[in-house]
């Protein structure tokens, strides 16, 4: 469960982890742990000791947990926490070092499988710069590679100054200055790759690289950095190298490797508190014990589940696999099991998934078929929900029995068709209609009157850059676009289906030709969809996404569609608990984004006999993710 600040665990979660709840521990891990892992493997450069530092990291924060007095200063006090691992491990492997005979191998050489470096530039992509930034920060000093960690998720929007300043013990105008100071060595890193890159090109630096074993050390930084600052030809190569605070800004974090795991993690709960606490955080879901260990792991580490508080009869795990951990769901049935899928910000479709629409479409559940029919699992009727309503609080919604009063009972305070009808929802809420031109053949002067009419904001061309949808070049979008600038007050960018934060995709394109132009994009649509369907897993790449988009466009993002679908292979829906669970989860973490100014579920009609993400079936009931929709704001 996500709370307010960068995506941190809510103070509930922590407080109910810090009595000693065990599902609020594995909780709070999960939601920590990819952080940490950032933290700790690029501050160490993916040496071999990442997982044991990872590992003492939380066994530290498990033990100090129940003297945490301040639930909301969890995430600074973590950070800080793995930052004082990483230098303790350092200075324990520099006295190591100093204890060697021969100082020729005191230098440790990463293992290339380990490295930080190389698995960032992988894993993420990277290219030309940002990839010349991660083979940097291999010529940094540890003290560095630290600072640089935290800094790396500061632009990333994972921690802000006040979490790094706290990490280091130093005032916000000491730590600026650390961080100025690390920048330049950064600048200087990367100065010596691109030289070494071209080494044939100055027969002086090919021949001062005869003696380097090939290791980045201070020494060996030093001698390349005054040779390139006296060199022309090697100063000359180091043009138009990009400020690192651009280039860092918008990635998400690394994934965790597939079978990461924290080893022999237990809760410390106060002996007398446990029985109480036991039933405080999803204990309708009994005992657990996660017994999928990690390939290679020794066998001085077996995975046996340990039991604590023998009273309250909680089952821990031996080994805590992250890739397992699940956000508890109130009254979930067990999920069918789902493939481990890698983490990504973006949600991966194929066009395939989409059924072809006409050109002003009134989607119905049709348009993604589910590729199998779940089996029907008895629950329990929950009471009546209570109903908030929010003005960024929306849903899509196409023809269905009883709409307007499904639209009302649902909480949102605005819609929208895929078209310019309002579908003939009724009704005092009926006002809240925003219109859209869907394609190119919707641009016509009945649908631009329409959406003159029907108010100030339009959205515009739903994902174009499917062919299954709107299918439109980014020509034919931008010739068309000032027809749109006269039709809405307030116009959204085009509705990509995936990879708005990609530099060079469709978004990016025509946004870079839209401001050449001095065309208006007031704001940011955007679609997503997860094909985890682990509640905070999910969560987190819907964030890494939102974050990465805003900091690529600085403009306001309305979220028009998403939900738990996975378009990779076929179509396949999350269960209704499991949706239920994303959108109170997903709802609290929008509206700790203050640039997130609406958001969309997709949608409000519910299939009454194939698997779906809807709100309201036909005969007017309400589904689980329906009642968790109607308590979001």
């Amino acid at each position: 469960m996500l709370g307010t600040g960068r995506g941190g665990p809510d103070s509930a979660m922590v407080a109910a982890a810090r009595d000693g709840d065990q599902q609020a521990l594995d909780a709070l891990v999960a939601d920590s742990l990819p952080l940490v892992y950032n933290i700790v493997g690029r501050a160490l450069n993916g040496h071999s000791d990442v997982d044991d530092v990872v590992q003492e990291t939380f066994l530290r924060v498990v033990r100090a947990l129940p003297d945490l007095r301040d639930p909301q200063a969890y995430r600074s006090w973590l950070v800080a926490i793995a930052v004082r691992q990483v230098r303790d491990h350092e200075q324990d492997r520099r006295t190591t070092q100093h204890r060697r005979a021969d100082l020729d191998t005191a230098e440790e050489m990463p293992d290339p499988a380990s490295d930080f470096a190389a698995v960032t530039i992988l894993r993420l992509g990277l290219t030309d710069q940002r990839r010349e930034v991660a083979e940097a920060t291999r010529w940094l000093d540890g003290d560095d590679q630290a600072l640089l960690a935290l800094w790396w998720l500061e632009e990333t929007g994972e921690l802000d100054r006040a979490d790094l300043a706290g990490a280091l013990g130093l005032s916000g105008r000491h730590a600026a200055v650390r961080v100025q100071r690390m920048k330049e060595q950064v600048q200087t890193a990367r100065t010596i790759v691109r030289a070494l890159r071209a080494e044939s090109g100055c027969p002086e630096l090919r021949a001062l690289t005869a003696n380097w074993n090939g290791t980045p050390s201070p020494l060996w930084r030093k001698r390349f950095a005054r040779h390139i600052r006296d060199c022309a030809v090697c100063q000359g190569r180091t043009a138009g190298l990009l400020p690192i605070d651009r280039l860092l800004s918008g990635l998400p974090l690394l994934p965790l490797p597939v079978g990461f795991a924290l080893h022999h993690l237990q809760a410390v709960p106060p002996a007398v508190e446990a029985v109480a606490h036991a039933t405080t955080w999803g204990a309708s879901h009994g005992s657990h014990a996660l017994e999928t260990t990690r390939p290679g792991l020794p066998a001085s580490l077996p995975p046996a589940p340990i039991t604590i508080g023998g009273a309250a009869a909680v089952v821990v795990t031996g080994v805590l696999i992250f890739g397992q951990l699940t956000a508890p769901a109130p009254e979930a049935a067990p999920p069918p099991a789902v493939p481990a899928q890698t983490a990504s910000p973006s949600p991966s479709r194929t066009p395939s998934a989409r059924a072809t629409p006409k050109p002003s479409p009134s989607p119905t559940p049709s348009r993604r078929q589910a590729s199998r029919t779940p089996t029907p699992t008895p629950a329990r009727t929950p009471p009546p929900a209570s109903v908030a309503s929010s003005p960024r609080k929306g849903v899509g919604v196409w023809k269905m029995p009883g709409l307007s009063t499904a639209f009302a009972k649902s909480g949102a305070s605005w819609y929208y068709t895929w078209s310019t009808s309002r579908e003939g929802i009724t009704g005092p809420r009926a006002d809240g209609f925003v219109p859209m031109i869907w394609g190119k053949d919707s641009v016509t002067p009945e649908n631009l009157a329409q959406a003159r009419s029907a108010g100030p904001y339009l959205l515009a061309f739903n994902e174009p850059d499917l062919p299954q949808q709107a299918n439109m070049t980014v020509e034919e979008a931008l010739s068309l676009w000032p027809k749109l600038m006269s039709a809405g007050r307030v116009l959204s960018s085009p509705s990509v289906a995936f990879g708005a934060d990609t530099p060079g995709g469709w978004l990016d394109r025509f946004m870079t030709g839209a401001k050449e132009r001095d065309y208006r994009v007031d704001f940011i649509a955007l679609h997503w969809y997860g094909a985890d369907f682990r509640t905070q897993p999910a969560v987190s790449q819907l964030k890494s996404y939102v974050q990465a988009v805003y900091k690529r466009y600085r403009k306001p993002i309305w979220l028009t569609e998403y939900a738990l679908i996975d378009f990779s292979n076929g179509t396949r829906y999350a269960s209704d608990a499991q949706q239920a669970a994303f959108v109170t989860a997903s709802t609290r973490m929008l509206a700790s984004l203050p640039y997130v100014r609406r958001y969309a579920w997709f949608g409000l009609p519910s299939s009454d006999t194939e698997p779906n993400s809807g709100l309201f079936r036909h005969d007017g009931t309400v589904t689980r993710a329906g009642r968790a929709f109607q308590a979001a704001r």
